[in-house]
């Protein structure tokens, strides 16, 4: 794998999903799988309590130069910016008004919050380190 990083002024074009978080190991940060009570990391095989369970930023976004478009993923907090609150207290909010609204599907983002992500987002500049 090439470590030579650079930075890229690009602007989004678009949202790749409407996940914005993601349970993840506090030792690789890697997706953890989680069922009622437990979580488990296949990565490094850390284990614990589901209620225990961390949670990270993951945005995908397709973006633009002027020459080319590229398919990235933001990962972790220095996403806290954008949202105003850390990706395990988003993830609370979330699961409460899925809670409140009947909503089954305990992952999914309200539309409103994709809405709100896709307008600060979509059509701006932004540097990106690459």
């Amino acid at each position: 794998m090439n470590s030579v990083r650079r930075l890229l002024a690009a602007s989004v074009i678009t949202i790749q999903n409407s996940c914005f978080i993601y349970p993840a190991c506090q030792k690789c940060f890697s997706r953890l799988i989680l069922d009622s009570r437990r979580f488990n990391c296949l990565k490094c095989g850390c284990t614990g309590e589901a209620k225990d369970a961390s949670y990270r930023y993951r945005l995908s976004l397709k973006i633009a130069d002027t020459n080319d478009l590229f398919d990235i993923t933001v990962f972790g907090s220095c996403l806290d910016p954008f949202f105003g609150i850390t990706a395990e207290n988003l993830q609370r909010c979330i699961q409460d008004f899925n809670h409140l609204s009947g909503e089954m599907n305990t992952d999914a983002s309200p539309g409103l919050l994709v809405q709100a992500v896709e307008m600060c987002f979509i059509g701006k500049r932004f540097i990106f380190e690459v």
